[in-house]
């Protein structure tokens, strides 16, 4: 591969760069049709750039927008445009990226994260290359959300980059290509990366034949394909994601609905142990829907059962089972799980610590019938509000509707300070209902060769393809 050169006016080439996403090759989709798989949104994020975008640590750049202003108010986010042009030759303007804005978040768009821009009043161009988003109420995490790929601008199943796809891409997998220029030192960057998706097992296989440069998209279900004896130290990388790991009610009728049963399990979980079989470094145990970090929120107190040993608990916790049941047979949960070594590790720590009260536990496959669901989501901002929507009434089957009514005084408030308020008391009747078992922080990890050094962890889980080899040929050329 070509070294890395900054030489006046002479093309630098970076190398190929291949990358491979756990699951379905990815493929160009509109997010307004559906959630994004894994592959999708690794791809979209880098080829269909939004108003902002991530940089590798997770932080906001600028997108299609060169730069923006916000009202002292935060009521109004003013973005300037690059003057930039479609893979077609025709202008972005503003009116397009308007209406297009417009389509994600209207009420006929499946937009998984659409409801997280429910503050917007209005979307404005004010001149070809000047948009006005105006809010209702102020959302210092707007631009958070812009960044997601779920937000990517797209027209005809084209974006404007920061990569374009190639012409010669091969069936399964994508070549990108991207060129900057650098004023200061008078060189045009080209970057190159072959994108492609597969099984955990294959892309971890792949890795270790140096087939691939960079894996991403793992979860806690396949982590352990990761554990390999073979694998380079230091490649296997943990983003300090944020989000929602737990479990759910699936259905409003059954075993499920029963708010004591559901306080039950909850504190007969050894969460220590489970983080323990999964080996995650710095992954905490947890049992509340908030997390620390959240804006306008105190970090929440872990509830009082959390301080008293798994062994005392177990004690009680079996008499309690008893007194609930009675002679009555204790209920069976089934529990939908993928099937993936890492599933297999959190059913049996479920089943053993559930059977230590009497409680048997059932796998079964996804979209059969289910007592509980796993969730296993990464927060797209740092808002405490999308914590709390997750689990509103026409959402999950079992709900709180006073919870939903300080939701929504929480979306109208104008004043930040009683709409955090809000989202803590929602929050915290959603602990006391049990609506949720947390268990820990979402995992999400990577594979990172020593050929690609311009990747960082983030809380988002997102990682952009651009600079991924720049520092590394810069040492060679030096």
């Amino acid at each position: 591969m070509a070294a890395f050169v900054s030489v006046g006016c002479q093309k630098a080439d970076q190398g190929e760069t291949t990358v491979l996403v756990i699951g379905e090759p990815p493929k160009i989709a509109d997010p307004a049709a559906g959630p994004l798989d894994q592959g999708q949104a690794v791809l979209l994020s880098n080829i269909g750039q939004g108003l902002v975008r991530f940089d590798a640590s997770g932080q906001i750049v600028p997108g299609l927008a060169e730069r923006w202003n916000v009202t002292d108010d935060g009521l109004s986010y003013i973005f300037r445009l690059q003057s930039i042009e479609w893979p077609d030759g025709r202008k972005l303007t503003a009116q397009q990226v308007a209406r297009l804005l417009k389509r994600q978040i209207a009420s006929r768009s499946d937009n998984r994260l659409k409801d997280t821009l429910g503050a917007i009043d209005e979307i404005v161009p004010m001149t070809e290359r000047v948009l006005e988003i105006s809010l209702k109420a102020s959302r210092p995490h707007l631009l958070q959300l812009l960044a997601q790929p779920e937000f990517s601008i797209l027209r005809e199943g084209q974006g404007t980059g920061p990569f374009v796809v190639a012409k010669d891409s091969k069936p399964n997998t994508l070549n990108l290509e991207r060129t900057v220029e650098d004023l200061d030192e008078e060189s045009v960057e080209r970057e190159e990366v072959v994108l492609g998706g597969r099984p955990a097992q294959a892309a971890v296989t792949a890795f270790l034949k140096e087939e691939a440069d960079l894996v991403l998209g793992g979860t806690y279900a396949d982590l352990p394909f990761a554990r390999s004896d073979q694998m380079p130290r230091n490649a296997l990388r943990f983003d300090p994601a944020a989000g929602l790991f737990g479990l759910a009610p699936a259905r409003a009728d059954g075993p499920a609905a029963n708010l004591e049963l559901r306080r039950l399990l909850s504190q007969a979980i050894d969460r220590q142990a489970l983080i323990d079989a999964l080996n995650v470094p710095g992954l905490l145990p947890r049992a509340t829907l908030i997390e620390p970090g959240l804006d306008g929120l105190q970090p929440p107190a872990s509830p009082p059962w959390m301080a008293i040993p798994i062994e005392e608990r177990r004690a009680q916790l079996a008499a309690a089972a008893k007194r609930q049941f009675g002679d009555l047979e204790k209920p069976t949960l089934r529990i939908a799980f993928p099937d993936a070594p890492g599933a297999r590790i959190l059913r049996n720590r479920l089943a053993s610590d559930w059977g230590a009260i009497g409680i048997t536990v059932e796998a079964v496959k996804r979209g059969e019938a289910a007592d509980f669901v796993l969730i296993d989501k990464v927060a797209p901002s740092t808002s405490p509000a999308w914590f709390v929507r997750s689990f509103r009434c026409g959402e999950v089957p079992v709900c709180d509707p006073e919870a939903d009514e300080l939701m929504d005084g929480a979306r109208s408030a104008t004043v930040t300070v009683q709409r955090n308020g809000l989202l803590a008391q929602a929050a915290q009747r959603i602990d006391d209902q049990e609506l949720f078992i947390a268990l820990t922080a979402p995992i999400r990890w990577s594979l990172v060769s020593d050929r690609v050094q311009g990747f960082a962890t983030n809380r988002f889980g997102r990682h952009t393809l651009t600079s991924l080899r720049q520092r590394l040929d810069r040492e060679r050329a030096d």
